[in-house]
């Protein structure tokens, strides 16, 4: 039995472990997603608030007062780096006031309420595209002095200067001096609507950052317990609801050869596929259930195997009985007449199944006359087989010295028609020789035509005209023919196994190709000529499987027999 190389237990596992751990990092990352998310827009939505009700609830005309007098302060010495005293100076002089210190005090209030880290008011300079403090809610030593300008920030820096009324909405930067911040920033309007300013407010968010981080770290340790515990619970579940019951089965059917070897085994119910115990009511159930179901299948199968095998042994028994006696009443002892030297036999039968429907056969009339008979029973196996043993009785009973060849056929005829329950024929082909005279008498019912060489010449068919099939019909007339043959001629005569023999691509043997092979070995005995024949079917047939029987037979004349003066 081959090893297996990963277990159902090990690749249950690696999917389970597998499947956990994306399920976590697919939950850490949603959850991730969604809380960050849902804090930018909290803060984010705070920040535009706060900015918007500023703007909306500061004292405008004091505002105006103060951002104009900075601004024009500012585009004297625009983006000025010595922020000394001496710069400052102008800008608190212009700055000083009880308005302002109201303006000042309010973003104060503002911004304690809001927990806001920073809180001021700038206004724009679009020349140099800076934003100037006009007043900073800054109570610590770092706050901007009226007069601090800074690059804008932010993804409406260009616009902002196009249309001051877009304002600043919130976005979250990080920076290396302050961490996170969220920052927002409004326009602030006169009461001709005018932008006289922007008020803006940054949100330190470095706490809630590291909550955020601390938050994600505990949810992912959470994550990963509890991914342990469910794939632990899943590897134990699938191991006893799968994994166990494949196990048992596994082992159930690798003893199944040995159980099935001892057949009590299996009819008394003890074998270990009759004893699992799988109780799953799903497809693994179902497979217990069709394998104790096939253990019995197949068993009942072996025993009828068994008998159907030994019945076709007997069988084929019977038969290699039959395709010996089916030998041994064809003349096959060669040669066949030693002690003749007028003439020259010899004749071949390759059944296509163990007994086939060809039939030959060979006899002396007389002591001057030789009869040959080349028949093909219609079908194939043992009833051909006893048709072919009754036509080929009746055919050698009814030949006699000087007894016309078609009324021979004709008595042949009726008596095999009354005898045809199954409903064959046979095509057969009869010739008488004439050992004196060299007059070969025959005969056709619906057969092959013969080849004749003349003198050791090519050879070639000689046209007959066929009668009808014997046993085909009852009363029916057939008519003889004769020729003259020579010292040296031979005459060569087959079935249509030989002819219509086929190759894997379903192409005919053909007369041509018989024409050929005769021809080319006319000079030789018939035994040679014959074994030429069937090795050059061999050739064209190749692999293919042989579907009719192939029999021949040839004859050759040798010399004209002495008259003794005797019938």
């Amino acid at each position: 039995m081959e090893k297996t190389k990963f277990t159902l237990r090990f690749k249950a596992i690696i999917l389970i472990v597998i499947l956990a751990a994306a399920i976590a990092a697919v939950t850490l990352s949603v959850s991730s997603y969604v809380y960050s998310d849902w804090v930018d827009r909290t803060y984010n939505s705070l920040a535009d608030r706060l900015v918007e009700t500023v703007s909306l609830s500061v004292d405008k005309a004091a505002v105006e007062k103060y951002a104009k007098a900075v601004l024009e302060i500012y585009q004297q010495n625009p983006m000025s780096e010595n922020l000394d005293d001496a710069y400052y100076a102008p800008y608190l002089e212009a700055t000083a006031g009880e308005d302002y210190d109201a303006l000042y005090d309010y973003l104060i209030s503002v911004r304690a309420a809001n927990d806001v880290e920073w809180v001021y008011l700038c206004v724009l300079d679009p020349g140099t595209k800076a934003g100037i403090y006009v007043i900073d809610a800054d109570e610590t030593e770092t706050k901007c002095l009226p007069g601090t300008w800074q690059i804008l920030l932010g993804d409406n820096k260009d616009a902002i200067f196009d249309d001051p009324t877009i304002g600043f909405p919130a976005y979250i930067t990080h920076t290396e001096e302050y961490g996170w911040l969220c920052s927002a920033g409004a326009p602030i309007y006169n009461d001709n609507g005018e932008v006289i300013a922007f008020t803006f407010a940054d949100i330190l968010m470095n706490d809630i950052k590291n909550e955020q981080h601390t938050f994600l770290v505990t949810l992912l340790i959470i994550l990963i317990a509890v991914t342990i515990v469910v794939a632990v619970l899943a590897i134990i579940l699938v191991d006893h609801n799968a994994v166990r019951p494949v196990k048992k089965l596994t082992s159930a059917t690798r003893a199944f050869v040995t159980d099935l070897s001892n057949e009590d085994t299996v009819k008394s119910g003890s074998s270990q596929i009759a004893h699992l115990d799988i109780k799953n009511r799903d497809e693994i159930g179902q497979l217990s259930k069709s394998v104790r179901f096939m253990e019995r299948e197949i068993v009942d199968y072996i025993d009828s195997l068994a008998k159907v095998t030994a019945e076709r042994e007997r069988i084929g028994a019977e038969l290699g009985v039959a395709k010996h006696i089916q030998a041994s009443m064809l003349p096959c002892i060669f040669p066949a007449f030693p002690d003749r030297v007028e003439f020259d036999i010899y004749a071949t039968m390759t059944p296509a199944k163990e007994v086939g429907g060809d039939f030959y056969d060979f006899f002396m009339v007389d002591k001057t006359h030789l009869a040959i008979v080349m028949a093909d029973v219609s079908g194939k196996g043992v009833p051909a087989a006893l048709f072919m043993v009754i036509g080929k009785t009746l055919i050698k009973d009814h030949t006699e010295p000087n007894e016309d060849l078609g009324e021979v056929f004709s008595v042949v005829n009726n008596l095999l028609c009354t005898s045809n329950s199954e409903g064959l024929f046979i095509t057969a082909f009869e010739g008488v020789l004439d050992l004196v005279t060299g007059e070969f008498r025959f005969v056709n019912a619906g057969h092959e035509m013969p080849f004749i060489s003349k003198a050791g010449g090519e050879f070639k068919p000689y046209k007959i005209k066929p009668g009808f099939v014997l046993a085909g019909m009852e009363d029916m007339k057939y008519k003889s023919g004769s020729i003259m043959i020579e010292p040296g001629d031979k005459i060569f005569q087959y079935t249509d196994g030989v002819t219509e023999a086929t190759d894997k691509d379903n192409q005919l043997y053909g007369m041509e190709r018989l024409e050929a092979v005769l021809t080319a070995n006319s000079t030789k005995s018939p035994e040679e000529i014959l074994k030429a024949v069937k090795a050059d079917i061999d050739r064209f047939v190749g692999e293919a499987e042989q579907f009719d029987d192939i029999t021949m037979l040839a004859l050759e004349y040798r010399e004209k027999m002495k008259e003794t003066g005797e019938e």
